[in-house]
C-alpha cells in the first residue's frame, strides 16, 4: 500500500484550493460583492467542491493538489483513477470539516476512508 501523504503537505494543498477559489468568486461578482455579500463563502465552498471534483476525476488532484505534488487515488491499489462520484462525494465531505479532522492511523480521513481513496505523494506513486 502506498503511504499517505503527510498532513502538513494536505494542509497546504487545500489552502492554495481554498485560495484560488476565493479569488475564482472574487473575479466573478467583484471584491465589492465579496466583501459585502454574506453568502460568499458559500460561494468559495461551492466553487472549492466542483474544481476540486472535477480536477481530481480528471488530473488526479484538485488545483491545490496538483500545484504541491499530491494525488488522490483509489486505496484499494488498482491504480486506477477516482471517478467523479467519488470525487464529488469527497470533495462535500472535506466542506463539512469535521471527516478530514477524524482518521485512522494511517492518515486517510473519513472522507477518504467514505470515498475508497487517499492522498498520496507524487513520486511515491511514480515508483510504485
Amino acid at each position: 500500500m502506498i503511504e499517505t501523504a503527510s498532513w502538513a503537505r494536505r494542509a497546504l494543498a487545500l489552502a492554495v484550493d481554498w485560495f484560488a477559489s476565493t479569488l475564482a468568486v472574487i473575479a466573478l461578482i467583484g471584491p465589492a460583492g465579496w466583501l459585502d455579500d454574506p453568502n460568499s463563502g458559500f460561494y468559495v465552498m461551492g466553487v472549492f467542491a466542483l474544481e476540486s471534483a472535477v480536477l481530481t476525476s480528471l488530473a488526479g488532484g484538485s488545483f491545490g493538489k496538483l500545484a504541491t505534488r499530491l494525488r488522490v487515488v483509489r486505496s484499494d491499489g488498482s491504480g486506477r483513477p477516482v471517478d467523479l462520484l467519488r470525487s464529488l462525494a469527497r470533495a462535500l465531505l472535506v466542506c463539512l470539516v469535521v471527516p478530514p479532522l477524524v482518521f485512522r492511523p494511517d492518515g486517510r480521513g473519513l472522507h477518504d476512508l467514505a470515498a475508497g481513496t487517499q492522498t498520496a505523494l507524487l513520486q511515491d506513486l511514480r515508483g510504485a
